[in-house]
C-alpha cells in the first residue's frame, strides 16, 4: 500500500537537500515596516510598488464597500456576482489603458490564464518570451493552441518565428519583467505585431513606472494587468476592444466559474486607480523614480535583482539581512532559470530616504555578493 506521508516527506526531503525548500513566513505591518518571526525588519520585498495597499482612501473605500454590499460577490459575476462597484472599476480601467473596455477577474494569474485558453485555439499560434511569468506559461500549457518560445527580448528571433509560421498568431510579453525588472521594446513589439497581423497580449502587472504602449494604427492588443501591486488591492484585468471583451465573458472559464471579486477589493482598487491618474499619483511615481535612482541609477523599475547564482549563497545572503533587519527574500529556481538565484529588492513610494539607506548599508556588509553587484548600491 503506498502511504502518501512519506512520499510527501521524501520529497521534502529532496528539496532541503538542494536548497528548494519554501515555507510560509508571516510578515505582520502595515506598510514597509512589520515584524517577521518576532523580529522588527525592514521589509523590501513587497510589489505595493506606489504605497496604496495602506493609503487611507483606499482603506477607507474598501471598509465602506463593505458597509454597502457585504464581505463577498456570493456567486459567480454572470449569476448574481456582478455589482455596480466591478462596472466603475472596469471603466476606470478601460480608460487608464485607452480601450474600448475592461474585465475585472479574480486575479492576475487568472486573467492571462483566462485570455490565453480562451483566445488560444487549435489554429493559433501563440510566441512568449522566454522569461515570461509562471501565470503565461500555465496559460499557455493549457491553451489549445501550438506555443513557440522566443529567446528574452530577442525580436530578430521573434520575427524569423513569425515569418514561418501561417495562421493566426498571439505575441504574449510582459512590458516590465518580475525577476529582472528590465522592460520590453513596446514599440518595436508594436510594430512587429501590426507586421504580422497578430494580436499583441501585454502583461503589465509590474509596470509602476511605465513603459505605456502608445495607441499604434493597427494594431491588435489586449492590455493584461493585476489590481494587487500597483493598486494595492487584489484581482487583475484585461483591456481591449468590446468584442475580445465579450468573447472573453461568454469563454474565459476561470472567469465564468469562479465567483466574482469581492466588494471591497473592488472598492480599493477603484480608489487606487482614481489616485494613480490623478497629481498624487504623479508625485508617488516621482518618489518612487528618486528611490530607484539612490539603489541603482537609471534603473527601469523598482525591481532591482542582485544575482547570486547558487541557491545556498542566495539564502545565506537573505539571513544574513535579515539578521540585521531587512527583509528581502531569495528568489531561487523554478521561479528563475537554474545558476541566477538572487536577491529581489523591490522599492516602494512608502519607503524613505533614511530606509534607502539602510537597505545600502545591510548590502555592504554581505559576505556572499560580487562587488560588481553592489557597484550602484
Amino acid at each position: 500500500m503506498n502511504d502518501w506521508n512519506t512520499w510527501a516527506e521524501r520529497e521534502l526531503s529532496g528539496l532541503r537537500a538542494i536548497n528548494r525548500y519554501r515555507e510560509l513566513i508571516a510578515f505582520d505591518g502595515d506598510g514597509p515596516i512589520g515584524t517577521v518571526r518576532g523580529q522588527r525588519v525592514l521589509s523590501f520585498a513587497s510589489n505595493d510598488y506606489l504605497g496604496l495597499a495602506c493609503h487611507p482612501q483606499v482603506k477607507l473605500a474598501a471598509i465602506s464597500a463593505i458597509e454597502r454590499f457585504g464581505t463577498g460577490a456570493t456567486a459567480s459575476r454572470l449569476i448574481v456576482g456582478t455589482r455596480s462597484l466591478h462596472g466603475e472599476l472596469e471603466s476606470q480601467l478601460a480608460q487608464w489603458n485607452l480601450s474600448e473596455r475592461a474585465l475585472v477577474f479574480s486575479s492576475g494569474y487568472l486573467a492571462n490564464l483566462g485570455v490565453l485558453t480562451a483566445l488560444g485555439e487549435q489554429d493559433v499560434t501563440l510566441f512568449s518570451d522566454e522569461l515570461n511569468h509562471a501565470s503565461i506559461i500555465d496559460g499557455c500549457r493549457l491553451a489549445k493552441a501550438r506555443t513557440l518560445i522566443y529567446r528574452h527580448l530577442d525580436l530578430q528571433h521573434l520575427r524569423e518565428l513569425l515569418s514561418q509560421t501561417s495562421g493566426r498568431k498571439i505575441v504574449v510579453s510582459e512590458s516590465v519583467f518580475s525577476m529582472d525588472g528590465d522592460t520590453a521594446p513596446l514599440p518595436a513589439l508594436a510594430e512587429l505585431c501590426c507586421d504580422h497581423g497578430a494580436l499583441l497580449v501585454l502583461d503589465e502587472a509590474h509596470a509602476a513606472l511605465g513603459p505605456k504602449l502608445a495607441p499604434t494604427p493597427g494594431l491588435q492588443v489586449l492590455h493584461v494587468g493585476t489590481l494587487s501591486k500597483t493598486l494595492g488591492a487584489l484581482g487583475g484585468f484585461v483591456a481591449g476592444s468590446s468584442r475580445l471583451i465579450e468573447l472573453l465573458i461568454n469563454r474565459a472559464r476561470n472567469f465564468i466559474f469562479t465567483t466574482g471579486l469581492s466588494p471591497a477589493d473592488t472598492a480599493a482598487a477603484l480608489a487606487a486607480a482614481r489616485i494613480c491618474q490623478s497629481q498624487e499619483g504623479d508625485q508617488l511615481r516621482a518618489r518612487l523614480r528618486s528611490l530607484i535612482d539612490m539603489l541603482r541609477p537609471g534603473h527601469a523599475s523598482a525591481i532591482v535583482p542582485i544575482i547570486l547564482g547558487e541557491d545556498a549563497a542566495a539564502l545565506a545572503a537573505s539571513a544574513q539581512l535579515r539578521a540585521a533587519g531587512i527583509h528581502v527574500p531569495a528568489i531561487r529556481p523554478p521561479t528563475v532559470p537554474k545558476g541566477t538565484a538572487r536577491l529581489r529588492v523591490a522599492l516602494s513610494a512608502s519607503h524613505t530616504e533614511a530606509m534607502l539607506d539602510s537597505l545600502r548599508g545591510a548590502l555592504a556588509r554581505l559576505d556572499s555578493i560580487p562587488s560588481h553587484q553592489l557597484e550602484h548600491a
